[in-house]
Order: structure tokens, then C-alpha cells, then sequence
């Protein structure tokens, strides 16, 4: 109930992504809330920014500030915050509940928003892709429904989950067809690991921070919407199929993280990927929970067959692994690609990058400990990209693996012969998600 002149006061707890999705669905205009501040975690440089009015609407002239996740309690004491709304995805069960009891202790209520208040309905078919971790495999299978849809005849337009850590004002709607626009948008290595196979391929790209105007822009760039998830996050749209990746070289974490879990009770199909490399106890464990928690859900078996552009260059060598960021940090993978490639090829040691970090990779190390010997593609803005460069250059490898799907000489000069890995889907069978695909589509046609 509110306390304050009959408006609840809000903070929304978030991490520059579903934070900002929740605001423009349930609360922008909404009389009864007034949102006194976001606060941001997971990603760095992403806090002390403005939420602009432009998007925030006319009754929040000044925007709204983003502060960071740990000044949670002065913000509840200072603004008298009524209510804490927990707005970002891959996290245990456990974490969302001590942040909770952060809110609780300091005198507010803790709330979640479901996807009934915060999915958009398109006027075109939507394909969902999301998964139960980071790293679960979630961007080759949205390749590969992509590649799917153009043999029906069909035109995908991807929407990726978003990741606007620059200007947000800008940031609003983008729209991705070429390297150029990339290169104008001034994104993230991390954004580049997700848009850039896309654009490679010929498919428009749509992200941002506004998702109602980014639905409907694409809309009219194409006949068909796949969404593409972010971490273990729930859809922004609503889906005609919603389509959850499962890793099992992580069994159990479908039943332990938020909101991974939900999407696994959600999914109609659930593909359990890389079963060529992970164990056959780690598959049926997540078979099992499939079963259990979603036992209506078609599962499929998936594997991530690697593509190594210059295998003789590994045999017998000193390596250093380059991998997905956010994969090893907070979806805690141990390894990726490059160093399953690597140890494939006859490597002869992974080197560690730890003892030759530099500046914020020293720090990520820090903060992620159980990172196995690999060096995360850390790049949130030029300097940390700088440090990536500066760590691999220190490293003593004799060959640079890259496994994050970002053309890394495109954006650093490597000073070493340089190995790329990539990966994409490949299913036991594909018929039936076919079959799936196109019942989908012939059924949201005929519902109009």
C-alpha cells in the first residue's frame, strides 16, 4: 500500500536491460507509481547515468537517475521507497532472495513483475529463443530458426534483448543491416557477439531501449519476429513458440536460477544443447528436470559441432583461449569454444591469463574466481578493450584462440597467429522442429 501522497514510490532493480522494459510497460504514465531511481549491477560503467525524460514520458521531466545496486539502502531510506521491483535475469534463486531481504530489512516491499504486464503482443508471428543460462547455446539456435524461416519463404527480422550501455537517449531504436551501422552505434564487444553473425548472415537486427517502437519498426522490415533472448531472460514479446536452451555441462542450474527456471515451465520446445561435449549424466539430468518441470514441452537433443579455421595451428602449441564474456562471468561456464577446440587439436597447454591481466580484467578475474583458464572478450567501451588487447599482447601464447563470435581482429590488432572458433546448431531431429515452426506460423495466420 502507499505511503507517499497516495503514489507507491519505486526503485527498479536492474542491470541496464529488463529494468528499463519494465518501466516503459508498467510503469511510464501509470499514476498509481512514481519510479525514484534505477540501480544497476552485473555490467561495468553502466550506474551514475540519467534514464532520459525523452523515454521516461512527461511526468518524469528531470529522468529518472541510475545509481548503483549498492547504495540500495540509502535510496530506500532517502526517497522512502515503498517498493523494490527486481528487473534482471541470471541469478540464483538464492540472490534474488538475499536482495530481497535487502529491501525488507531496509523497510520496502520486494516485488516481481510477470509476463502477463510486461510482454508486448506484435501484429506478426513471433519465434522466442531464450534459455535457462548464459552460454546455453541461445544465439546459434536463433541462427539456425532464422536459417528455418527463409527455407518456409519466409522474412525474419530478429530483436535482440537489450544491452544499451552507452547513450540511452540514442540508444532508443537501433537497427542493424551492415558492419557500418555497428561501427555507428559504437557498440560492446558484447553486443558485437550477438549482432554481428546476424548481420554476417543478411538479417536486420533491432535493439534498444524502447521495445514497443522497436517492435513495431520491425515489423515492417519483416513477416516474421524472432525474438532473441538475453541471459536466461523471459521474452519481451509474446510468442506464437517459445523456444528455451538448455546446457548440460550445467545440470540443475534450469531449476536454480531466475528466471531461467520460469522460461523452462514456459517453453514448448526445450533443446538441450552441446550433447556432443557434455556427459551422458549431465544430459539426463536435465532431461529429467525437463520432465518433471515442463512435461508437455517437447525436448530435442542439440549439438555445437566447432568450425576451426586453421586447426594445425593448435597442435602441439601454447594456447590462450579467448571466450564469450558474459558466458564465463556471471553464466559461470569454466570454458567456450576456443578451449574445447584447442584441447580437440592437440594443444599443448592453455595458458592462463590471469598473471598477465591488466586494469578492469584484473578486476573481472577478481569478482568471477571460478573462471577457468581462459581470457573473458571483455570489451564494455575502448578502454576495456584497450586492456583486452594489452593482456593478450603480455600473454606469452604462442597462438590466440578466439571463441566469442566477434571478429576480434576487426576491432585489435593480435600480434600472433590467430585460430577461429565457431559454432552452430545442430539438431537429432530437425523435421519435428520444423513441424513445430510451421504450426506455429499457419496458426497464428488463421487466428488473424
Amino acid at each position: 500500500m502507499a505511503r507517499n501522497n497516495g503514489q507507491e514510490r519505486v526503485v527498479i532493480l536492474g542491470a541496464a536491460g529488463r529494468d528499463f522494459h519494465d518501466f516503459n510497460t508498467y510503469f511510464r504514465g501509470n499514476p498509481e507509481y512514481r519510479v525514484v531511481a534505477f540501480t544497476a549491477t552485473q555490467i561495468p560503467n553502466i550506474s551514475d547515468r540519467i534514464y532520459p525524460s525523452e523515454i521516461a514520458g512527461p511526468h518524469y521531466p528531470q529522468g529518472i537517475p541510475i545509481v548503483p545496486e549498492e547504495e540500495l539502502e540509502l535510496v530506500i531510506q532517502h526517497e522512502k521507497v515503498d517498493t523494490c521491483v527486481f528487473s534482471y535475469s541470471d541469478v540464483s534463486h538464492e540472490y534474488v532472495m538475499h536482495l530481497a531481504s535487502r529491501s525488507l530489512a531496509a523497510g520496502a516491499s520486494f516485488m516481481l513483475l510477470g509476463p502477463g504486464h510486461t510482454m508486448l503482443q506484435s501484429r506478426r508471428p513471433v519465434i522466442a529463443v531464450c534459455a535457462v543460462r548464459t552460454g546455453s547455446g541461445k544465439s546459434q539456435t536463433t541462427r539456425y530458426i532464422v536459417e528455418r524461416l527463409r527455407a518456409f519463404g519466409r522474412k525474419p527480422v530478429v530483436v535482440r534483448h537489450p544491452m544499451p550501455y552507452g547513450d540511452l537517449g540514442k540508444q532508443r531504436v537501433q537497427r542493424f543491416k551492415t558492419y557500418d551501422d555497428l561501427d555507428r552505434h559504437e557498440v560492446t564487444i558484447e553486443e558485437r557477439e550477438e549482432y554481428e553473425p546476424h548481420v554476417q548472415e543478411g538479417t536486420v537486427v533491432f535493439a534498444g531501449v524502447d521495445y514497443e517502437e522497436i517492435l513495431r519498426q520491425a515489423e515492417a522490415d519483416g513477416d516474421v519476429v524472432v525474438w532473441d533472448g538475453g541471459n536466461n531472460d523471459l521474452p519481451f514479446f509474446r510468442p506464437d513458440l517459445h523456444i528455451v536452451v538448455a546446457d548440460p555441462h550445467r545440470p540443475g542450474h534450469e531449476l536454480t536460477y531466475h528466471p531461467g527456471e520460469a522460461n523452462l515451465r514456459m517453453a514448448d520446445a526445450v533443446v538441450i544443447n552441446k550433447s556432443n561435449s557434455a556427459t551422458p549424466e549431465g544430459f539426463e539430468t536435465v532431461r529429467r528436470n525437463i520432465t518433471v518441470a515442463n512435461p508437455k514441452a517437447r525436448v530435442f537433443r542439440g549439438r555445437s559441432p566447432l568450425t576451426v579455421d586453421h586447426p594445425e595451428l593448435l597442435k602441439g602449441r601454447r594456447v590462450l583461449a579467448v571466450e564469450d564474456g558474459p558466458s564465463l562471468t556471471h553464466g559461470e561456464l569454466r570454458f567456450g569454444a576456443a578451449s574445447l577446440a584447442a584441447q580437440e587439436q592437440g594443444a599443448a597447454e592453455l595458458v592462463d591469463p590471469r598473471p598477465f591481466a591488466v586494469g578492469s580484467i584484473i578486476e573481472t578475474f577478481e569478482k568471477y574466481r571460478n573462471t577457468g583458464p581462459v581470457l573473458p572478450a571483455m570489451g564494455y567501451g575502448e578502454e576495456q578493450i584497450d586492456e583486452l588487447a594489452e593482456t593478450i599482447h603480455r600473454s606469452d601464447a604462442e597462438v590466440i584462440a578466439v571463441g566469442t563470435p566477434v571478429d576480434l581482429a576487426r576491432l585489435i590488432q593480435i600480434n600472433r597467429p590467430l585460430v577461429r572458433v565457431t559454432y552452430e546448431l545442430a539438431l537429432d531431429e530437425p523435421e519435428e522442429l520444423d513441424e513445430l515452426l510451421h504450426a506455429a506460423l499457419v496458426r497464428r495466420e488463421q487466428a488473424g
